[in-house]
């Protein structure tokens, strides 16, 4: 039987340990910088309308699939309420990130299981699919709105721990509100286009998958996608939201669709700018039109 280790020993494979775990944390942190270049993820920031300083920063991941379940609201005629509640679930549920994991068989932005009806793998892991079944049982909830965040949402997810939701409600407010175009030029973000295929054509699909028919981009040519706005209800001001909720939609995707600048209503946000929405001259950036047009400006 061998002899127990003296203290001596013991120390000496203790520092051993160390230095191993220190040399493999060290040769994992050079393999991330030549993988990804030593940058970090692009971020995006929401700002309140309100004057009020708040603000909420987070990743470009979760910023496309924050404007795949607003706009999947919207075009199925949710309120923004709806969107709110929609957007503090994912937000508990994934963080909104797209997962394949989770308690049991959950899967996606909500969580939701194969098992249980919400659909198979495939369809759960469509951002826009997984929010439009969410809104489709929310909508099933009586008095949904005016209920409380925390019981509108344990309503549809049933969760094990449904005050969870209400953390994230004051995040989620401020998204829906740039979100749905309510609170104009409230959201930006770095962009920085990657290597992924964009242009032009995957644009126009992603607003087919997104909106459904209630957007339809005019032909053109080039790297410029321009989507009218429609003009109903412009004395209420619809038209303006709509076009808000355009261009705040484009700026979450830059990164995913190579978007480079995005203008609507004489304003303009561009990739790698000093970040945020500028005015512009008129007709410089934004074109004939402006005022019921948005034009998004592709990479290729």
């Amino acid at each position: 039987m061998p002899e127990p280790p003296t203290p001596s020993r013991r120390g000496r494979l203790a520092r051993l340990g160390t230095a191993v775990a220190v040399l493999l944390a060290v040769v994992g942190y050079v393999a991330v910088q030549y993988v990804y270049g030593g940058k970090p993820s692009p971020r995006c920031t929401v700002v309140s309308a309100n004057g009020d300083g708040a603000s909420y920063e987070f990743t470009a991941e979760q910023a496309e699939n924050a404007a795949t379940v607003a706009a999947v609201g919207t075009s199925r005629g949710m309120p923004e309420r709806a969107v709110t509640i929609a957007l503090a679930t994912a937000l508990q549920e994934s963080g909104l990130r797209n997962i394949r994991f989770g308690d049991r068989d959950s899967l996606g932005l909500f969580q939701q299981r194969p098992t249980q009806g919400w659909g198979d793998e495939r369809q759960i892991m469509d951002p826009a699919y997984s929010a439009a079944r969410f809104y489709a049982h929310l909508a099933e909830v009586p008095g949904y709105s005016r209920l409380p965040l925390t019981v509108a949402a344990q309503r549809v997810q049933r969760s094990g721990y449904p005050q969870a939701y209400a953390k994230h409600e004051p995040d989620a407010v401020l998204l829906a509100a740039a979100l749905t175009g309510r609170a104009p030029a409230t959201f930006s973000c770095e962009g920085r286009p990657g290597t992924a295929p964009g242009g032009p054509a995957k644009v126009r699909a992603a607003l087919e998958r997104d909106f459904g028919r209630a957007v339809r981009p005019e032909a053109a040519g080039g790297r410029t996608v321009t989507v009218p706005v429609p003009a109903t209800a412009a004395a209420g001001g619809e038209a303006p939201r709509r076009g808000w909720e355009l261009a705040h939609w484009a700026v979450a995707q830059s990164s995913a669709l190579r978007v480079e600048r995005v203008s609507y209503a004489g304003r303009e946000w561009r990739v790698g700018g000093s970040g945020g929405w500028h005015e512009v001259a008129a007709g410089r950036a934004a074109g004939p039109g402006a005022a019921d047009r948005v034009r998004i400006v592709t990479a290729q």
